[in-house]
């Protein structure tokens, strides 16, 4: 046997003014886009935003129904407009922000598993790493280089 460490490694920056003007950009985008979330349910509201290297920005929230599993998150809602309106251009960087009314969101909010996977197979499409920036409603921003750095041990076509 052979123990394998897996590290995960994120650039953290106190606040949304740290960041690049272009990324400070599309985490506001993110933020309106979260503000439109339908969230009845769990109050908990995401927003996604993603500039394609045609320099559009996609953005897309969540979307909540009483039967849970019907609905769909900011990431994905945002993924798959862009594949479906703009298939074969790049995804270069993704921001993402979520807000509570149940509870203070200060620290940094990654992607759940699904969005995770979702992103990992356009990421794995254009061979190419996608920047990824998320954050709470306020707080420090965290930023991953590559979905690969929050996916590690990712599924992916090579195995069917």
């Amino acid at each position: 046997m052979k123990e394998v460490k897996i590290e995960t490694k994120v650039q953290v920056f106190d606040d949304v003014n740290e960041l690049p003007e272009n990324v400070q950009n599309l985490m506001k985008a993110a933020a309106e886009a979260r503000d439109k979330a339908y969230a009845p349910y769990s109050k908990f509201k995401v927003g996604a935003a993603i500039l394609l290297e045609n320099n559009e920005v996609i953005t897309g929230s969540n979307q909540e129904n009483a039967s849970y599993p019907s609905g769909l998150c900011a990431e994905r809602t945002a993924i798959y407009y862009a594949g479906a309106k703009y298939p074969n251009t790049k995804f270069l960087i993704m921001a993402l922000t979520a807000s509570s009314n149940n509870q203070i969101t200060d620290k940094p909010i990654p992607p759940c598993g699904a969005c995770r996977q979702a992103i990992a197979e356009y990421e794995i499409k254009q061979d190419q790493p996608i920047e990824i920036y998320f954050m709470g409603a306020t707080g420090k921003v965290a930023k991953s280089n590559s979905l690969a750095n929050l996916l590690p041990l990712g599924f992916d076509r090579s195995f069917l």
